[in-house]
Formats: structure tokens, sequence, C-alpha cells
């Protein structure tokens, strides 16, 4: 009876042939259910009734992968995916195929088998460790509990899962039903319910699976990408039915274009095209850049586009007095997600698109994330509603609105405007800088609102009864958050400088700084030119320095957070003009396995190299780490050297 019902789930969820009905399928699941409850000796881990039911955990172990989960540099448009062929003809020194595979918007899995039955499985997570989430796996009716064919002692098949959007209707529809809030899109209703502590609420979701990989195979040698894809299929996995292999670039780009157009006949999300060389052999000798396959290249779609009436213009202010306009538009739905605001950039890119309150707008999701308004529709334009000017005063505090010179955007001139405040607080708190768990979005308003933090050297003077008035504030959330205020005075200079959100200080200028001058008395009566000087300042950040540390409130603040026993020292390292990479400018974009962004950059820069925000023919390296991005595609376009961590940490060693 078990395999005449995971036949049924076979022919039903992979070949999408079903030879039952849906009421002889029920009758013979219940029989089985019956079976086994008056034989509990005979229940097995891959019996189907095993799907669902599964006690509760109580939080998620780790998954180890055997090899790496990989992420994937991305291509935008067909001269960089053509710039990604020749680069691998380049390396392979022929001609090369390649497998083409739907992008599945969903969530990657690896799922390990041992003799044929599914042991465990886990999400991707950092490539390295992820989720074992092997109870909700099991609740997925096309992820296989025992292979089919020939026992193998062990694979670990890799995959993406996912919702049908059929599903996402019928589960929103439901949940509306029973009063419950709806799910945004599919693909946060597949991640959530992969993450579900209690499986018979993943079960809910109806999930689905593809599988396109696998992370090691015993007792099997395969030779294509391909190949690999039907092998699966013989062991039971559903593979995506519209997966192709492309002998050359001209058919590649018209497979990427026709699902580009016929994205939305299918009842799943895709996002874009997955391009793999076809030869396994030479996907091992191109290996990898960081973390990213030289192998393979995500082709991303288009940004998904909509239009709607723009309502409102409204301004928020940001940390450094920014007026930044956002439009607020009639709701209108955009790959499954209800888009309600959008960013209009600034004052110039409202004027330069002619964007007026009335239009009808093209709203994208760039990225099929962030909504931003494109410009409005041609002929939907109702009358001649008025030019757009941002408030002459600040909308928050009332103070005059600066527009510089040669500058896009214009600014709040009151230093001590609430809006500016708030952000300026959140932003000191951030991790980043000096790290102050507790005090994020919401504290950092509810402060500056109570009038207890005027500035960031306020944050040292608060008491226990001071937090204890504000709502929702108990004994331990206040002792937490006033231990975390004590433990980042000893952050240290660098990270103080990058708190104070000095204009064009970022983390890393802020190290160069720190390790510099040593102690910011030392930089504050510095000059500007003495400023200038220093490789990686240059003069627009001197300026900006020395306007700071001339304001007397500036100055009144860092004297109170002296006073505090804020550190305001950092070690002084000579750089090293002759240093292994003196000369040498690097960009690094990605997550780095066991070094941070800024404590990398401060290794560069005391070794005599430069570190840049973006990538130009005058880069040097690219040091890539975990989901880099476009900065790793367009430096193997330039052909710039891409290192991983331990490619850098051999340059600082040689």
């Amino acid at each position: 009876m078990r395999e005449k019902i995971e036949e049924a789930n076979y022919r039903y969820y992979v070949l999408d042939d079903p030879k039952i009905s849906d009421a002889e399928y029920d009758r013979l699941f219940r029989q089985l259910v019956e079976l086994e409850a008056a034989h509990p000796e005979l229940i097995t881990p891959d019996s189907p009734t095993q799907r669902i039911g599964a006690i509760a955990a109580a939080g998620f172990p780790e998954y180890r992968h055997v090899r790496p989960m990989q992420s994937l540099a991305n291509a935008f448009d067909e001269d960089e995916l053509r710039a990604f062929d020749a680069r691998v003809r380049r390396l392979a020194g022929t001609d090369v195929a390649y497998t083409v595979e739907l992008k599945i918007d969903g969530l990657a899995i690896a799922a390990h088998y041992e003799d044929g039955a599914l042991v465990r499985g886990g999400t991707r997570g950092d490539g390295t460790i992820g989720e074992d989430v092997t109870a909700n796996l099991r609740t997925v009716k096309s992820i296989p509990l025992r292979l089919r064919g020939e026992v193998l002692r062990r694979i670990e098949a890799r995959g993406e899962v996912y919702m049908r959007k059929s599903d996402f209707e019928k589960l929103n529809a439901e949940r509306d039903a029973a009063g419950q809030a709806t799910f945004a899109n599919p693909r946060n209703a597949a991640s959530g319910g992969i993450r579900q502590l209690d499986p018979r609420l993943t079960a809910q979701r109806r999930l689905s699976f593809f599988a396109y990989a696998v992370g090691e195979v015993e007792g099997e040698t395969l030779t294509t990408q391909f190949e690999l894809l039907a092998y699966l299929r013989s062991l039971g996995f559903p593979t995506n039915p519209h997966n192709a292999r492309c002998e050359t670039m001209d058919a590649l780009i018209a497979y990427c274009r026709r699902w580009e157009t016929e994205r939305d006949s299918l009842d799943y999300e895709i996002d874009g095209v997955v391009v793999k060389v076809d030869e396994l052999a030479l996907q091992e000798k191109l290996g990898s850049a960081g973390r990213d396959p030289r192998w393979a290249v995500a082709y991303k779609f288009r940004a998904r586009e909509a239009q709607t009436k723009l309502l409102e213009i409204r301004v928020n202010v940001g940390r450094t007095g920014t007026l930044n306009p956002y439009a607020v538009l009639e709701p209108v739905s955009i790959g499954g997600v209800t888009v309600r605001m959008a960013t209009l950039h600034n004052e110039g890119d409202i004027h330069r698109k002619d964007i007026r309150v009335g239009d009808v707008v093209i709203v994208r999701r760039a990225g099929d994330v962030i909504p931003e308004v494109v410009g409005p529709v041609p002929g939907e334009r109702k009358g001649n509603p008025p030019i757009y000017h941002l408030p002459k005063k600040c909308p928050v505090c009332g103070s005059a609105v600066d527009h510089p010179e040669g500058e896009a955007m214009s600014r709040c001139t009151n230093a001590t405007c609430p809006a500016q405040r708030k952000e300026r607080i959140r932003h000191f708190c951030s991790r980043g800088a000096m790290d102050i768990e507790g005090i994020g979005d919401v504290l950092s308003s509810v402060l500056v609102d109570a009038d207890l933090v005027h500035d960031v050297s306020d944050l040292y003077a608060l008491t226990a009864d001071e937090l204890g008035t504000l709502p929702r504030m108990g004994d331990k959330t206040v002792a937490n958050i006033l231990e975390a205020i004590e433990n980042s005075k000893s952050r240290g200079l660098a990270r103080l400088l990058f708190g104070l959100g000095i204009r064009f200080v970022g983390a890393v200028n802020a190290e160069i700084l720190a390790s510099h001058f040593g102690s910011i008395d030392a930089l504050a009566a510095a000059s500007e030119d003495e400023l200038s000087e220093i490789d990686g300042v240059g003069p627009r950040i001197a300026e900006s320095l020395e306007l700071f540390f001339a304001q007397k409130p500036n100055r009144a603040m860092i004297d109170r957070l002296k006073r505090a026993g804020v550190d305001m020292t950092a070690p002084k390292r000579a750089r090293k003009a002759a240093g292994a990479l003196a000369g040498k400018t690097f960009v690094l974009t990605g997550t780095l396995p066991s070094l941070t962004r800024d404590e990398a950059s401060a290794k560069i820069v005391e070794a005599g190299g430069k570190v840049t925000g973006s990538v130009s023919k005058k880069t040097d390296y690219v040091i890539a780490g975990i989901e880099a991005g476009s900065k790793l595609t367009k430096a193997e376009s330039l052909g710039i050297a891409i290192l991983d961590e331990e490619g850098l940490k051999k340059l600082l060693n040689p």
C-alpha cells in the first residue's frame, strides 16, 4: 500500500500525470493510517504517513553541507551574458555548451539520502552551514522519502522549495476567511513554511520542489549537467520540464528572451535563467571566484513594472538632513507584492522625469525588491498639474532648507532637527558603529520624542529611572540596554568616527583616520590641507571633517562623550608606503568567511593598499565573498583579478 501511495504521489507531483482519482488516493491513505495504527511496529520513517504530524521542534540544529552551496554572479543584460560566455571560452580554450534552467523564486535546500532513504535535509544558510529542517522537508510531497531505481549508498540532492501560484492563492484565501494575515508573495510563504517549528504547519503550505544539482553522489558517474538532471528524474526527483541544452549563445539568448516574455504563463514565480557549463569536468576545471562558480551565472529578468496613480509626494528627512521625496501610490500589485510607496530619489530626478501628482505612473521593483517610480505614462495626464518643488522649510522642524550648488540633495540646516536626531541616534547605535544592542529604529524615536536624548552623548547619561518610564520597558530590558551602552564605550576611535555620522566619512575612511591620528584631539587639530594629503581621504572628506570640528555644538558633544568615558583613541599604525600592497587598489564585495569588510579594509590599508567602493579599470583586485553582486560581474567583464579571503591573506602575507 505504501508503494501504491508513493507511486500516486510520484505521478501527481513529479510527472503531473495522475492515474487515480483524489478520492481513491484519500481512501488508500486512510487505510494505510488505520493499518499502521493497528500495527505501530511496522511504521517506518519513509512511510507516506510520516510526511505530516511530526512533533514540533524547539529550534533548528545546524545542517553542515558536504560541499558549499554556492551563490551565483548575476548578468543583467545580453551583453553581460555574452561577456560571461567569452570568459568561459577563454578559460576553457574551446567552444562550450550550456544547460539552461529557469531560476525558481524559492528557497534553496539540500536533501541527504543514505541507502535510498531521506535521512536529513537543510537550508543553504551561509553556504557552509544551514538549518536542519528534515521534518519539514518530509512534508513536501514532491521530495521523495525513498529514491526509485537502484539504491545508492549516499547522495545529497539540491534544489528549490517553492509555492505554486495556485496554492498561494488558495492559502491566502483560507487565511483571509479565517481572519489571519495574508502573505505578500509565494516566495515568502515558502521560505517561512520551511522554517516552521511545527512540521504540521509546513504541511499546510502545500509546498513543491524542483531538483537541479547534487552535493555528492556515490555509485554513479555523470558527465554533463543535462545528464545529471535526467539522472535526478530517474531517482524520483521532479526537475523543471523547461530546462534545455544550448550549443550556441544565440540559442541561449533566445531561451532567455522567451521565458522573460512567458514567465507569467507558469504556475510558479521565476526571476531569471540559470546558465551552467554543461560539461561537469569543465565545471571542476573552471572552479570558483570567491564563493561564485566561474562556470555558472544567473541571468536576471528586467524588473517588473506596473502602472498606478501617484496620489501624493511626501518627504522624509535623513540623518544628514537630506530631504528624501517619496511617492504615495494607489496600491498596485507588482510580482505578487502590493506596492503603496516608492522612491522618487530627489527633486532633480522628479523634474527630469516630469513626474506630477495625479499622474498615472510606471512603478518598477528595482531588482524585484525596491519600488521606484520610472516616470509618467505619456498621454494619461489629466489637465496641467503643477510642477513639484521640495518645501522651502523642513517638514519636521520648520527650519530653512539649503540646496548646495552642484549637489543632487537638499538639506535641512538644523543639526538638532528631531528627524535627523532620530536617524543619527539609530546610526550611532548600529552594529557597524557603536553596536548598542536594543536601541534601534523604535527606541531611537521614543528617546528623542521623550526629550531624553538630544545628541549621541545623552545616551551615556541615561538612567534606569528614565528608561523605566518609557513604554514596554521592563527591568530586564532596561538593565540590558544600560549594559550595552556601557560596553560601547570601549569600541575605539574608528567606530566612534563612523558612528558620529560625519558627512562622507564611512567605515573605511574612519579606520584610515583613526590609525593615522591615533586620537580624536589630533584629528580635530589637523588642517584641511593635512587631511587632504592622507591617501584615501581627499579634499571632500577633509572639508567635511574641518567643518564638523569647527562647530561648537559638535565640540561640546565630543567633550561630553569624553567625560562619559568613551574611548577616543586608536593604535597609530603608519601606512606602509612600501608594504605588500603598496600602490594597489581593492574593491570588496559580498560577505567574507571570517573577516568583516571593515577588518579586511583595515588590513589592506595597513599594508599600503587602497580600498574604493566601485570597480573601474584602475582597480587591481576585487575581493569577493558570499553573495557578491554586480561588482563581481563588472570585474569579470573588465578582466580584473578576483580573489577570495584566502587569496587576500596570501597577498598580505606573501
